[in-house]
């Protein structure tokens, strides 16, 4: 299968690429307008490049990864992530309309579409409520119901993943969990003892990267068009035992101090999915642990 990745060049991509070529597929790599060979350069927000890129490609199936995900970002610039995240989206639908082709589309949401629910709700299933908290995770629903209504309107082979926290190689050090190994990496190799935090006490439902690039192809072969289905492990794990488990990989005697640049006013308490319905519909099953997942993202700080 011919599978063109938007956002490839990414954190995620560059790990869907990875578990597409394990699965036999033929990616085709996609990145930003200032990415270059191999990706294939595009401006998300250019709907005729988008549609020349998907006429070009000529693809059996997309995984629309491209976007805006850094939370902080969408805070500091609302209409421009609405822009890229639900527009961008947007454009990519109507290629595919345009193209007259059957083209499975795989749009890339997030679990922060469910904004804050009760600790007794979780984990959340699909049927959850949604109540976006921020604008990135306006943004995604925004493209969530684009890509359904395009389904729905049009016939369009449309299927929405809705990820959970993860983390893996790779990660930009902006994002939690890359951020505190990047430090002790920092510290191991001779910067003050000192590691700046922000909340500690939240909860959150961590997969590593590559076992969500492995539900995002099984989803593109056996997802049914205009479901929605969470990634997620069903467990949480509070953000200081991340924490706590990175520093015993390190090896290193840190002070935690926190940094009030680091809190979000709108940080969720807790957040766990329930993914039942991605298991019995693709037999998809998580395999890295997380202890296994930070030890490669500690080694890969080091490196």
């Amino acid at each position: 299968m011919r599978v063109l990745v938007t956002g490839a060049t990414g954190f995620v991509g560059r790990h869907v690429l990875d578990a597409l070529r394990t699965g036999g597929h033929e990616p085709i790599a996609v990145g930003g307008p200032n990415d270059g060979p191999p990706a294939i350069a595009l401006d998300l927000l250019d709907p005729d490049s988008v549609r020349r890129v998907v006429e070009d490609a000529a693809p059996d199936a997309i995984v629309h990864l491209a976007g805006q995900a850094f939370v902080p970002q969408s805070v500091a610039d609302p209409l421009g992530t609405l822009a890229v995240n639900a527009g961008g989206t947007a454009y990519v639908l109507e290629a595919v309309r345009a193209a007259r082709a059957r083209v499975r589309v795989l749009v890339v949401s997030s679990a922060e579409v469910y904004g804050i629910a009760r600790p007794e709700r979780m984990p959340l299933d699909e049927t959850a409520v949604v109540r976006p908290g921020n604008a990135y995770a306006a943004s995604k629903l925004a493209a969530e119901a684009y890509a359904l209504a395009w389904q729905r309107s049009y016939g369009l082979d449309v299927v929405v993943a809705r990820p959970f926290n993860h983390i893996g190689p790779g990660q930009d050090a902006r994002f939690v969990v890359a951020s505190f190994a990047r430090q002790l990496a920092d510290i191991a190799a001779g910067a003050p003892a000192v590691m700046h935090v922000g909340n500690l006490e939240a909860q959150r439902d961590f997969l590593d990267v590559r076992d969500v690039a492995a539900a995002y192809v099984l989803l593109i072969a056996n997802g049914r068009a205009g479901e929605v289905y969470n990634i997620c492990s069903g467990r949480t794990v509070a953000i200081r035992e991340v924490l706590r488990q990175l520093i015993t990989i390190a090896r290193v005697p840190v002070e935690i101090r926190d940094d009030p640049d680091r809190m979000r006013a709108s940080n969720l308490p807790i957040l766990s999915g329930d993914a039942t319905k991605l298991r019995a519909e693709t037999g998809w099953e998580p395999r890295i642990s997380l202890a296994a997942s930070l030890r490669d993202i500690y080694a890969d700080a080091l490196a």
